[in-house]
């Protein structure tokens, strides 16, 4: 995937090549994905699937960058949650501290999006641990455009589900590194 993070002038740079979704409204927690993988200029496949439930199903996980990196990402994660179950900022702010601290984890080029019931944060290589206002997140190189298709959307009749629809499909209408083959993952609360 045409990747590549850091901080450039204090700002974090943007991946090409995804566009990942996050959504709470009303008692949903939805996140989806767009299934291009390009290297370089080439569309290399067209149905990859970067977002997951972890933690048995409460938590939900998408990616932006190299897919090796990611799964990486995924699995330490994955250990951080077993170390602190129900506890998804915690475990986030400790995943954030090895990535930023370790030498073979500060070289992955990735961003994740992960989110549960009651947070979202997005979190990178370079120490970001941010957790909007809103409820709403995206990362990747259509995720400014998603990003704003949902908070336009938020206010509506429409579900989570159909606001990360919808905002992915008008991302893919305009980042060309990101397509119509989405995949999502939810959380709906129990009644």
């Amino acid at each position: 995937m045409g990747l590549r993070i850091g901080r450039e002038n204090n700002v974090m740079m943007q991946f090409r090549a995804t566009t990942i979704l996050s959504v709470r409204k009303d008692r949903e927690v939805v996140m989806g994905g767009d299934g291009q993988v390009t290297v370089g200029d080439t569309v290399m496949k067209s149905h990859a699937n970067k977002v997951r439930a972890l933690a048995s199903g409460k938590v939900l996980a998408g990616f932006a960058g190299a897919a090796a990196d990611a799964f990486t990402l995924f699995e330490r994660f994955e250990e951080k949650l077993e170390r602190y179950p129900a506890n998804l900022p915690r475990a986030s702010v400790e995943l954030a501290k090895d990535w930023r601290s370790d030498r073979v984890l500060r070289r992955l080029e990735a961003l994740l999006a992960v989110a549960d019931r009651d947070h979202s944060f997005v979190l990178s290589g370079s120490g970001e641990l941010i957790e909007p206002d809103d409820g709403v997140l995206a990362i990747g190189s259509g995720g400014n455009f998603a990003l704003a298709a949902a908070r336009a959307l938020l206010d509506t009749e429409r579900s989570a589900r159909e606001i990360v629809e919808r905002s992915l499909e008008i991302a893919a209408g305009i980042c060309v590194f990101t397509n119509q083959n989405i995949s999502i993952v939810e959380l709906v609360a129990s009644k």
